[in-house]
């Protein structure tokens, strides 16, 4: 029997969800941005407990939702928001810039995200959140955008290029990757750290034309095609 006189209290009242995001390291900029979407106030000093606790409900259940749920929204905006906490958990010591243009040396490009150390430009990340399977095309598309900007003026810092995918890569994509790369410069100065990242089983891993099975094999299947046709 309900007592209808006892207090129904929220389900965030007792910060069980809380306590539970506290184990998960969230940026401020993603916390300020969920807070801004669910009308929350947030405490923008302190301890990072401190700002989670001054977030009304709604944006905890929000954040909930995404990092320990792994829900999605029909806008795709909740796969961005852990892709941007993937790319800060890489550099922690860094400003992390969202959806920013950066002159390159043909052009300026709009990247996903922008990666700065003391005010240089280390890293640049893109995603692909849903769709069909990375291709050739996209990371043709990637490895020319990288390499515009890294010939350009604010490039000559950028060390580290991601692409982050929640739809895969096709394996003759990530073999076309390993050729381009190959074809860049062999200098110290002019190297760039490429790398390929898959979000599958609520993670994200690093695959590459190197170690994943599936390269593997379309590389061996390729190579029978080219040596049945020279035997023809």
């Amino acid at each position: 029997m309900v007592n209808q006189g006892f207090p129904q209290f929220s389900r965030m009242q007792d910060n069980a969800y809380v306590e539970i995001l506290k184990n998960y390291s969230i940026p401020d900029f993603v916390l300020q941005i969920i807070a801004k979407t669910c009308d929350s106030g947030f405490a923008e000093k302190g301890r990072y407990y401190s700002k989670l606790e001054s977030m009304n409900d709604k944006s905890i259940e929000m954040l909930y939702d995404i990092f320990v749920l792994y829900k999605n929204d029909n806008a795709e905006k909740f796969i961005q928001y852990r892709f941007y906490t993937y790319v800060s958990s890489l550099y922690p010591k860094c400003d992390v810039l969202i959806n920013k243009s950066i002159q390159g040396l043909q052009k300026k490009h709009k990247v996903s995200v922008s990666v700065k150390s003391n005010g240089s430009l280390v890293a640049i990340a893109e995603n692909k959140p849903t769709g069909n399977s990375i291709n050739k095309k996209d990371v043709t598309k990637f490895f020319d955008m990288i390499t515009d900007v890294k010939n350009g003026e604010y490039g000559t810092t950028l060390s580290d290029a991601i692409h982050c995918s929640s739809v895969g890569f096709r394996p003759d994509a990530l073999v076309e990757l390993e050729s381009l790369k190959e074809s860049r410069e062999v200098n110290p100065e002019n190297i760039i750290h490429f790398k390929t990242v898959n979000f599958e089983d609520n993670m994200y891993c690093i695959v590459d034309g190197k170690t994943n099975d599936e390269v593997e094999k379309h590389i061996r299947d390729n190579l029978t095609r080219v040596k049945i046709k020279q035997l023809d």
